[in-house]
């Protein structure tokens, strides 16, 4: 397998220049250049995973066959932040049929799951709070979706025989592979919520319960021993049967291996057989000279074509960055500004209205109303250019009255593919926070994504929150797996352009739009726009900027760099906090004659772009 230089280093090879050698984790990586390809490129999180994904397609494999082995990989080596135990949702290109499906693939809540589910152990008995807390007990996890996901996908696009898509992952998971820098990381920040789980102890620590470090071997035999269930018997062998009854076992623990005390969750063999995989219409919307999809709720793809909606009544083509370089330059004051303020107006949204849609119907019934280019345009003249506005207030839609009571989101992966017949994928998994609830069972952690609904089902006056927590709801998520076409002669979609997306929890939208607008209002390329500096806002005074990236002068507080002061002087309460994005961008370009593949891969985390490549 090629390296991402155009090299001839086989990926695993441990020789010099080997992709998949384990670095430490740096923060950003300076100087990374866009990857060309002629054919099909995978570009995700992780180099073991990449190169599987490319050993599919060079089989003549479509992007949906790929997609299986990615996922099937990152389990392994990212388990921190994605893996069988997970969810996540997938958009689909078909280039045959030019057309685009999105799959939910989200967690859902158990049957049993009453209103107070997250609030109390026992609303009759016990009132106290879970525990140990809330995320490590049992109730924080939500039935998985990630096998039916990618079954449900590869069944309806793929065309290579389904068993020999895990091979590598089986591979890898027997004969081990060192441990990466942000996986040591995980390993050792999350060292004391591990040790409450004996297969995680006995897994991610040594015996004298001290993290394993970078460059320890890791070998999984139990979940090889899952993905070969996988591969012989279908999806079925992951909800029912032996590894559906571990899962049960694990979620129903009332004590952990360190003898303190756990809640259980209440989920049931009944809950894992009757999970399913939902398709869906793309949330679609025109911006400029292009078409942008995403997932529709309870993703956060409306909330991404919100902001782009809002955007679209400005010229941001003249706010672009400065000094554009290989980092993406330095961005300007009201360009940060305008998207800033158009993400406050879209997160006020998303939290007032956005949910599972099967349990609480955007205003309208369909994304119309908070996607309606006049009602985008309304929301666009509440933006002063010289002035934050803070914290924005919801627009009145209509529909049942609802309360908002905001919460936190965590960690993912994301992970985009184009094949050689020109279909793409899109696709963001999350086991929610670093290394989940911290249950593990047959080789996989099990998620906390519950924990993404919001706890008190009502907000402070007693209005009924949206995302409250429902029997069999999914929790809505910000998770924005997109895709960008050309606008046709005629107006409607046309040529495939980009797939792209990002982990990072709440900041996800953010992440996203930051690429959507690098990419196509200020013409920066895959790589430059995957590491432009992170910036925007949530529904909140506080403007991000990543003090991370190389261009961000943090001393004192930013007091000398020139971006921090001027949105300060606009109202912003700057945090200079490091970000965790970690966007992975497959652009289709021309270089001359030539009609190639180009990627780039977010230089805060390790990713690696791969494909049939060919030297800058």
């Amino acid at each position: 397998m090629l390296a991402d230089d155009g090299g001839t280093v086989v990926v695993g090879s441990n020789l010099p220049g080997d992709p998949a050698a384990p670095e430490p984790a740096s923060g950003y990586r300076k100087g990374m250049r866009p990857i060309h390809a002629r054919s099909y490129m995978v570009s995700t999180s992780n180099a073991y995973a990449s190169a599987a994904g490319c050993a599919v397609l060079s089989r003549g494999g479509t992007a949906a066959d790929a997609a299986v082995a990615v996922q099937a990989v990152l389990g392994l080596t990212v388990p921190e932040a994605t893996g069988l135990g997970s969810g996540g949702f997938l958009l689909y290109y078909d280039a045959t049929t030019r057309t685009v499906q999105a799959y939910d693939g989200r967690e859902t809540a158990p049957a049993s799951a009453g209103a107070n589910y997250l609030v109390h152990i026992d609303d009759a008995r016990d009132r106290r709070s879970p525990k140990p807390d809330l995320r490590s007990s049992g109730r924080s996890i939500g039935t998985p979706g990630v096998p039916r996901l990618i079954e449900r996908v590869q069944r309806e696009h793929g065309k290579l025989p389904w068993p020999g898509l895990f091979d590598d992952a089986v591979t890898l998971a027997t004969n081990g592979f060192p441990i990466g820098g942000r996986l040591a990381q995980a390993i050792a920040t999350n060292a004391n919520g591990l040790k409450r789980d004996a297969e995680a102890r006995a897994y991610f620590l040594d015996p004298d319960g001290k993290p394993k470090a970078i460059g320890t071997v890791l070998r999984n035999p139990a979940y090889a021993r899952t993905l070969q269930a996988l591969a012989s018997q279908g999806a079925d062998a992951f909800y029912t049967g032996p590894i559906a009854e571990g899962i049960v076992v694990s979620i129903a623990a009332t004590t952990g291996a360190d003898g303190r005390p756990i809640t259980p969750g209440k989920t049931t063999l009944a809950d894992l057989a009757a999970y399913t995989v939902k398709r869906h219409e793309p949330v679609c919307m025109a911006y400029r000279a292009f078409w942008i999809c995403g997932a529709p709720p309870p993703a956060g793809g409306i909330t991404v074509a919100s902001v782009m909606g809002i955007l679209e009544n400005f010229d941001l083509a003249e706010l672009g960055p400065t000094a554009v370089d290989g980092e993406g330059g330095k961005p300007s004051v009201h360009g940060v500004h305008l998207v800033s303020e158009a993400e406050r107006l879209a997160y006020a949204d998303r939290d007032k209205y956005v949910a599972d849609p099967d349990f609480v119907p955007l205003p309208g019934g369909s994304a119309d109303a908070l996607l309606g280019k006049r009602y985008l345009r309304g929301r666009a003249a509440l933006i002063d250019r010289h002035r934050s506005m803070g914290t924005a207030m919801a627009g009145s839609l209509g529909g049942a009255l609802l309360g908002v009571v905001p919460q936190a989101e965590h960690g993912t992966n994301h992970f985009s593919i184009v094949d050689a017949q020109g279909s793409a994928v899109s696709a963001t998994t999350s086991v929610e926070a670093s290394m989940g609830s911290f249950h593990m069972t047959h080789g996989f952690l099990l998620n906390n994504q519950l924990t993404d609904f919001s706890a008190t089902p009502v907000d402070a006056r007693g209005q009924p929150v949206a995302n409250r927590v429902e029997p069999g709801k999914r929790p809505r998520s910000s998770m924005a797996p997109t895709l960008v076409f050309r606008k046709g002669a005629d107006g409607s979609i046309g040529d495939f352009l980009m797939a792209t997306g990002s982990p990072g929890g709440g900041a996800i939208p953010q992440y996203v739009i930051k690429t959507l607008v690098g990419v196509l209002d200020w013409g920066l390329n895959a790589q430059q726009s995957a590491g432009l500096v992170d910036f925007g806002a949530s529904n909140s005074p506080v403007t991000t900027l990543g003090g991370e990236h190389p261009h961000i002068n943090t001393t004192n507080d930013g007091a000398s760099d020139p971006l921090v002061q001027g949105l300060k002087a606009l109202g912003h309460r700057i945090s200079l906090r490091a970000q965790p994005s970690g966007v992975n961008t497959i652009l289709r370009t021309r270089t001359g004659d030539d009609d190639l593949l180009e990627g780039g891969t977010d230089p805060r985390r390790e990713g690696v772009v791969l494909g049939d490549t060919i030297r800058p």
